[in-house]
């Protein structure tokens, strides 16, 4: 007999691995359900979106807290500062569960914990804070950075970074983005795959399946438990991947027979996706610096069967002579800020800074710098990224072509209408969660010179 799980309990210990040992939360939680397989269905869920949404909303939670609370959020223990964000996040946005089961079961965990004296301050703030929220006081939107950073939950050097880049209007879009709900997208591999009979195959599951935008076989799914449960995916006919990065596939535009690099592969999606439309034919030299990463795209390629994926470990900063001017394509997807994906990632927006923003440029410019080499004059290096930061995106770009014999050249021959606009004439494309229905993404195609005097 299973014994019953405290799942509030769970959701503080997740917490805490995110927020005071500065784990991964998307990794975290990630394990505990993969712990805890036997949970019903509507209990992982409540797991998930307790978690997701104490994290997303963050910010937002302590102001909250610290207009009720006699200790301010970052002086209250760990333990206490948790239970106490997690449970307004349930009492503020999860309507099915009862304002008094919250308290009770928040003073309960802390007795648990051994916060005996403190159970009552717990059901205190809890309890003014159920009364009493509609009469907060939030900042207005003529203190837009106050504003921003506290509806939306983003610390406020971020907002002021994203207003200077964006404006207001296209910067309040992409944090209202950040918040949704995100349906797990997935690609359906083409070559060699019934795609009317995969759909039919998740639609037997009880998979709600919708068509997404911007490529042709991409879909979000929705109401599954496990994915390896599938059977879709358990064949190898589906591959979880956004849509922003499948368009990376669509630009690299690969014809049957070239050999691609990738030089920072891992987990394996756009390797996947480009090994798809090659059709079984040519070569995907997938790379990644360590065993761990390798080990993901070589279980992915395995899984989808791909034969025409060799799988190496190498640092891509590191130059690799046996490359040179071998590449028809070369993928750079490079190690980024992650900025575009926090919907999906959160703890990104409290870990990143600008220090670390300005460390990764240095080592995208090195990686650019090796993988210049590795492409036949008059081949093709895509440049991408997963963020939505200039410095890291058309500075890079820009930087790249004064130094390096390559020119953009147009996309807008691979993306669909809908995504075409003055900069993919140019030939560079920047996804803004909010204006687009994706991830935030960026993507240059660049192509090598034959001849270049600099």
């Amino acid at each position: 007999m299973v014994n019953k799980v405290n799942l509030r309990e769970l959701v503080l210990g997740i917490l805490l691995e995110i927020n005071k040992e500065g784990q991964h939360s998307h990794l975290v939680i990630r394990s505990t359900l993969e712990k805890y397989q036997y949970l019903e269905k509507q209990e992982r869920a409540f797991l998930t979106r307790v978690c997701e949404g104490t994290l997303e909303y963050k910010l937002r939670l302590d102001y909250i807290l610290d207009q009720y609370s006699s200790v301010p959020v970052e002086k209250m223990k760990p333990v206490i500062r948790e239970i106490l964000r997690s449970s307004v996040y349930q009492l503020l946005y999860m309507d099915n569960v009862p304002d008094s089961a919250v308290c009770d079961e928040a003073v309960k965990l802390a007795r648990k914990k051994g916060f005996y004296n403190l159970t009552g301050f717990v059901n205190g703030v809890l309890r003014k804070v159920a009364r009493d929220y509609s009469s907060i006081h939030f900042p207005e939107k003529n203190q837009p950075v106050e504003y921003l950073s506290v509806l939306y939950s983003m610390p406020k050097w971020l907002v002021e970074k994203f207003l200077g880049e964006y404006g207001f209007e296209k910067t309040e879009k992409m944090l209202e983005a950040f918040l949704k709900e995100k349906p797990t997208t997935i690609r359906i591999r083409q070559h060699l795959v019934d795609k009317e009979a995969v759909l039919e195959s998740l639609k037997r599951q009880n998979v709600t399946v919708e068509p997404a935008p911007y490529a042709e076989n991409a879909y979000y799914i929705k109401n599954y438990d496990y994915l390896p449960a599938l059977e879709a995916f358990r064949m190898g006919n589906i591959q979880v991947q956004d849509v922003s990065s499948m368009l990376v596939g669509e630009v690299a535009a690969p014809t049957e027979g070239d050999y691609v690099i990738d030089l920072c592969a891992a987990p394996g999606g756009k390797t996947l996706c480009i090994a798809d439309k090659l059709k079984g034919t040519g070569r995907i030299d997938a790379r990644d610096i360590s065993r761990t990463k390798t080990d993901l795209i070589r279980e992915n390629a395995i899984r989808q069967n791909f034969l025409n994926v060799v799988v190496t470990e190498k640092d891509a900063t590191q130059l690799d002579s046996e490359s040179f001017e071998k590449a028809d394509i070369l993928i750079a997807d490079v190690p980024c800020s992650g900025l575009g994906v926090i919907g999906k990632k959160t703890d990104i927006k409290y870990s990143i800074t600008q220090n670390g923003i300005a460390e990764l440029v240095n080592l995208q410019r090195k990686i650019l710098e090796q993988a210049s080499t590795y492409v036949k004059p008059g081949g093709t290096l895509i440049y991408s990224t997963c963020t939505i930061n200039k410095e890291e995106n058309i500075e890079n770009v820009r930087w790249f072509v004064e130094n390096y014999p390559y020119e953009l050249e147009s996309i807008d021959d691979y993306l669909c209408e809908e995504l075409r606009c003055d900069t993919t004439k140019e030939g560079y494309l920047q996804l803004l969660p909010g204006a687009h229905d994706c991830d935030g993404f960026f993507i240059a195609r660049l192509k090598r010179k034959t001849e270049w005097n600099k």
